[in-house]
Formats: structure tokens, C-alpha cells, sequence
């Protein structure tokens, strides 16, 4: 009759060990979420500090591989694990994730110490800020304000400060939520919002102008104090939840799922699939809406077969090729082999012939995109899975240096929609709104 006791002791105490190794609970995501941080090891990341994450981009595999394990003496020397719970004694390298990131939302706990000055990189890029929000010395600079900002957003700018201080007394975890769609930022602290839908600034691309990166790192930044991380989760968004998050009510839907009915042009060259518009093969010419527009906001998600090619007429006449009677904004799968010697102007976004976009926003071919060409005056604004990727004055370019301008370009009124090429892009959610 002992035998099994001690058989049961034993198990008791391996069950306890478990529960102990398990660390209370510590580190386990919740449905939809993966782990970042296992609560063992460092597993799944390196080091890296505040430097543009083009340079990584740029390595090879062997030297990216390379610069992981050399990263990795700074990181040991620094962050520590113990009782599942990930330590930093406030010097070195960032921890940084080795896979890259596009829209996703991000869990994690933290809980730092007096004068310790620490964020949160999205994308490689610094930062929604962690403070002291009691040094004084700091309030100059916004630690009075509290934690969750977008540090790095221009002084006065929408989300460089929180709404409100939400940190909890040292010695107690804070709850960060953070999630980002294109280049907008939404970030809860302690279950509070504190930066609603912002518009994240690259703070590497002050000098040529590049908006946020389309996908990077997540990094944890720390410097001037011990800081822990527990709880480090992370979950990717897909096309579908990003394309609705982007959409909004206040638009005219011109596509009801089934028919060309708000449309006129080469309709007969369009077909509608699966609830879907889609050019034909080989054929291709304008769809065009039947009422005129001046200024307003195109909204339409799109989908691109390898090599596909479209583009938006913006205030077209009915008749004529529409990128030299008014002038168009390119649909392209612009990373296809046989459009490896395009013109920086004829890039997936570019306003024909007039203003290169900036490049690579698009998602991966077959996945649907969302986009928007907001047409006010002579402004143009084209924004690419929630990022702007085109924002410009037609007026004031300077036409001298322009290879062939359109000849439509000034025109303030017309009709909108899609000049196909011959290719089978598709689209959907299609709408319009007027602006004054």
C-alpha cells in the first residue's frame, strides 16, 4: 500500500514542479495570438539599436545570419531571464525580433524603475514611449504626460502625447495594446486608449520623405534603468480585418456585387465573378462611373493576378485614353520580372508621367489590397493599404522637366474609375464620397 502513495507523492511533486516551471501562468497567449517571448530563452530575436532597418534589409542571409549571433554577445550580457519574466539592466542592444512584421496587433506587459526611459519600436522604427512619468527633469520633454505616446511624431502632432497618464506606481505591471494598420497606430495603456488611428511618422524617413515601412521588427527598447517584459504577444492581421479596419461609412457604394449597372464605358469588356469586378483577359478599356465628379475620395480594393496591370482615371471624359485626357493613378504588380525597367513615375500608386509613389506597399500577389485617391483641387493623395504613398499639388509641378504631360491634367471635372489593360485585376467595396 505504500508503493502507490509514494508513486502518488512523486507525481505530486513532478505536478508541482510543472506548475512552477509554468511560472503561475505567465507567457501563454490568448486565442489568436503567438508567443514573442517563450518565457525561457531568447529565442526568435537579436540585437539591434536605433539604425534604419534598410541596412538589414540590404544583408544578405549570411551576413544577416552573421550579424544575428554577433548581436546576440551584446544581448547576453545584458537581458536575463528568470521565473519567466524577460529583465534588462537598462544598457545595450534593443531586443528585436528576427521576423518581420506588417499590420498586427501587439501585446505586452512591463514594469520599469524611477529615471528608466524605455518604448516600443513597430516596424524598426522608434517609438511608442515608455517614461518615468515622476522625473522632472523630463517634464520638459513630456514624461509628465505619461507613457504611450508616439514619441516621435512631430512636437504638436496628433499622438505625440497621450490622451491621458495611465502608468501604474512602480513596482506594478502596465498593459500595453497596440495595434497598427498601414502607417496608423492605435495604443491602450492600462485598458485606457491613449492614441486613437494616428498616423505613425518614420523617424527614418525624415530626409527623403519615405513613410512608415510596409512591414519591419518590433523592437523593446531600453535604456537609463532596469526594465521587465512578461507576456509578449503578437498577432499578424490579415488583408481581410485590415481592409475593413480602413473602410468607413459616409461613402456611395458604386458596385452592388452583381451587376455594371452604376457603370458605363467598356463595360462589356468587364465581367463580374464572385461577387467581384473583373477586367477580362485580353480585353481591358475604361469602366467609367456614369455621374461627373470634381473633388472627391475613391475607395475600392484590389486584386492582382502576376503582372497585372490597371490604373484609377481621375476626371476622365468619357472617351480617349484617360492617363493623356485627364491622368491616371497605376494599379501594377510592379515587382513582376517584365517591369523590372520601369520609370520611377510608372510604379503601382505614381500619378502617371507626373509623381513617382513610394515603393513597395503593395501586399503580396493574389492578396487584396485596399486603396484610396482622394482628388481635391489640385491636391492628389494615394494611400496604399492605409499608408500614403502619393501626396502632391499637380499644379506645381514642374512641367518643364515633365517627359509628356498629359494633356488632362488641369481638368476639374469628370468621370472616375478603372483603365484596364488587358489583365484579370479584380475589385471590390468600390465607393465614392464627394467633398465641398
Amino acid at each position: 500500500m505504500k508503493r502507490p502513495l509514494a508513486i502518488f507523492a512523486t507525481f505530486a511533486l513532478l505536478t508541482a514542479g510543472h506548475a512552477l516551471a509554468d511560472h503561475h501562468g505567465l507567457n501563454h497567449p490568448p486565442a489568436g495570438f503567438n508567443t514573442l517571448f517563450n518565457g525561457k530563452d531568447l529565442e526568435g530575436w537579436f540585437g539591434h539599436g536605433t539604425e534604419d532597418p534598410r541596412k538589414l534589409w540590404a544583408m544578405s542571409a549570411e551576413e544577416l545570419a552573421a550579424h544575428h549571433t554577433k548581436t546576440m554577445e551584446d544581448v547576453n550580457q545584458h537581458w536575463s531571464v528568470k521565473d519567466g519574466i524577460l529583465v534588462n539592466d537598462g544598457h545595450g542592444l534593443f531586443l528585436t525580433t528576427r521576423k518581420d512584421y506588417r499590420d498586427f496587433e501587439l501585446l505586452l506587459e512591463y514594469k520599469t524603475v524611477a529615471k528608466a526611459d524605455s518604448g516600443i519600436y513597430l516596424r524598426g522604427v522608434p517609438q511608442v514611449q515608455i517614461w518615468d512619468p515622476t522625473e522632472e527633469a523630463k517634464f520638459n520633454i513630456g514624461a509628465d504626460k505619461g507613457s504611450g505616446g508616439l514619441w516621435n511624431n512631430p512636437a504638436g502632432s496628433p499622438g505625440k502625447d497621450p490622451s491621458k497618464r495611465m502608468d501604474k506606481p512602480f513596482g506594478e505591471w502596465n498593459k500595453f495594446r497596440v495595434k497598427m494598420i498601414g502607417e496608423r497606430v492605435t495604443v491602450d495603456l492600462n485598458g485606457e486608449r491613449v492614441v486613437d488611428n494616428v498616423v505613425m511618422h518614420n523617424y527614418f524617413g525624415r530626409k527623403d520623405g519615405t513613410p512608415m515601412f510596409p512591414q519591419g521588427p518590433i523592437q523593446l527598447q531600453t535604456h537609463g534603468g532596469e526594465i521587465s517584459w512578461r507576456n509578449v504577444f503578437i498577432r499578424e492581421i490579415g488583408a481581410e480585418e485590415a481592409n475593413a479596419h480602413l473602410s468607413n461609412n459616409g461613402f456611395t457604394s458604386l458596385f452592388d456585387g452583381k451587376s455594371l449597372d452604376h457603370w458605363q464605358g467598356a463595360v462589356d469588356n468587364y465581367e463580374v465573378i464572385d461577387g467581384n469586378i473583373r477586367c477580362k483577359q485580353g480585353k481591358g478599356g475604361n469602366l467609367l462611373t456614369k455621374d461627373e465628379y470634381e473633388n472627391f475620395v475613391f475607395r475600392f480594393e484590389y486584386k492582382l493576378p502576376p503582372g497585372g496591370n490597371n490604373g484609377v482615371a481621375v476626371r476622365a471624359p468619357i472617351t480617349g485614353d484617360t492617363a493623356w485626357e485627364a491622368f491616371e493613378i497605376q494599379i501594377l504588380d510592379d515587382t513582376h520580372e517584365k517591369y523590372a525597367k520601369l520609370k520611377d513615375y510608372q510604379y503601382h500608386g505614381s500619378i502617371y508621367g507626373l509623381v513617382p509613389a513610394k515603393r513597395g506597399y503593395n501586399r503580396p500577389v493574389g492578396e487584396w489590397n485596399y486603396q484610396e485617391v482622394e482628388a481635391n483641387g489640385s491636391h492628389i493623395k494615394v494611400t496604399v493599404n492605409g499608408t500614403v504613398i502619393v501626396d502632391a499639388d499637380v499644379s506645381k509641378i514642374d512641367r518643364s522637366k515633365v517627359e509628356k504631360l498629359p494633356k488632362g491634367v488641369d481638368r476639374t471635372k469628370g468621370f472616375v474609375g478603372f483603365a484596364g489593360h488587358s489583365d484579370p485585376v479584380e475589385f471590390r467595396n468600390v465607393t465614392i464620397k464627394r467633398l465641398p
